[in-house]
């Protein structure tokens, strides 16, 4: 006989999606976690993913010191977005499995905790300088520093039909930071309202969906004008998160031992070599800015195909743990650089790169030294910022 389970939290009336979910069939669980079994599999982060995390940040890194050197490294952003919306995706749906319901106050206050303190250390560093010296890069930042801290400097990026404008230059790199805060204000709410009012499988059917749209559209508004509309804005870069946020739910939705979630981590371990020699050519060979032979694919099809050949890897290290590409990125170094250092690296790297180059540093002096002050400005906004904010919370969840 099969039975459904009829309360909430506390013995409160449950929603719509937990009264669709069946949780007993003949007296034994059938499925677990809201519909979202695999959700409940395993918690704590994948060593592999730190690991490609700190390899996508050491290529943006190189590509703004040298960019000729790495022509594609900005791919590196790219690669952030599609682990991203996987691991926040992943972390949203292991609360509804637990809970039946996610706290969307507390995610967005862990959100907030994360990026926003380490973000304004570094606006207001850029801005003691544009008040105390008269460094050419730091001279007039006020619209950078202010737009940096408001997450729109993607939003202006993007009005910029031909070369940006210099007024953003000091901290332009933060548009990706635009991109993702503005796709996590629509996103979870989507996604919870899927999740309450839809059964598993109809929550996949629309987040397969969804990925597909920014695609469209990109085609739709292609020409040589668009590129910066296309480059900086959510709505044409969303399917890079949401390629994330899908592989989220797939795992998510296959329990442990399922034929299914097997035959996913065979497939993507027999792939994941190509889709990183893949990834590799195009940070050597394709240049992601200007117009060359690759403007066209890659404005409106190249996005999709990255995110889903760095699905291919997340899948690969999230479901073969044992796999030689998870050990390969699981070194300690790489691991404790992506989980610990990979955001303020990004956040620190672009102004200190202009702060040394104002300075008169010459090459290859100047990008030793960025990269060294970078590291060093990356750890201490890491101890003093970082972990101090986010580690308050946890402790006193744990009562």
């Amino acid at each position: 006989m099969r039975t459904l389970r009829r309360t909430g939290r506390g013995g409160a009336p449950a929603g719509p999606a937990l009264e669709l979910i069946p949780l007993r069939v003949d007296g034994r669980p059938d499925r677990g976690g809201y519909g979202f079994p695999g959700a409940l599999r395993r918690s704590g982060r994948v060593h592999g993913v730190d690991g490609l995390r700190a390899l996508a940040v050491i290529l943006v890194l190189v590509y703004h010191l040298t960019p000729d050197l790495l022509p594609g490294g900005a791919l590196g952003v790219d690669v952030f977005f599609t682990i991203s919306g996987f691991v926040i995706t992943r972390l949203l749906l292991a609360e509804f499995a637990r809970t039946g319901d996610v706290a969307m106050r507390s995610f967005y206050w862990r959100r907030w905790l994360r990026l926003v303190p380490a973000l304004l250390a570094v606006c207001a560093f850029c801005a003691v300088l544009a008040l105390t010296t008269r460094l050419p890069s730091f001279d007039g930042a006020w619209a950078a520093i202010v737009l940096a801290a408001t997450f729109l400097v993607n939003i202006v990026r993007a009005s910029q039909p031909d070369v940006y404008s210099s007024d953003l230059s000091l901290l332009s790199h933060t548009w990706s930071l635009g991109v993702e805060e503005q796709f996590y204000f629509v996103w979870p709410p989507l996604l919870l309202l899927l999740l309450r009012r839809c059964r598993a499988r109809t929550v996949l059917v629309c987040a397969a969906v969804v990925c597909l749209l920014p695609l469209v559209w990109r085609s739709v508004l292609w020409n040589p004008t668009a590129a910066h509309r296309i480059y900086n804005s959510v709505d044409t870069r969303a399917d890079q998160l949401l390629v994330g946020a899908l592989l989220a739910v797939v795992v998510a939705l296959l329990p442990a031992g399922h034929p299914r979630l097997a035959a996913l981590g065979r497939w993507a371990g027999r792939l994941a070599w190509p889709a990183l020699v893949l990834l590799g050519l195009i940070v050597w060979q394709v240049p992601m800015t200007g117009a060359t032979a690759w403007t066209v694919p890659w404005y409106t099809a190249g996005f999709l195909v990255t995110a889903l050949l760095t699905a291919v890897l997340v899948a690969a290290v999230e479901l073969r743990p044992e796999s030689r590409l998870n050990r390969s990125l699981s070194l300690a170094p790489l691991v404790w650089t992506g989980r610990h250092l990979s955001y303020g690296l990004y956040l620190w790297h672009y102004p200190l790169a202009r702060l040394m180059s104002d300075l008169g540093l010459a090459e290859p002096w100047r990008g030793l030294a960025t990269a060294g002050a970078s590291f060093l400005a990356a750890y201490a906004s890491y101890r003093l910022l970082e972990r101090p904010l986010t580690a308050r919370p946890r402790r006193a969840g744990r009562g």
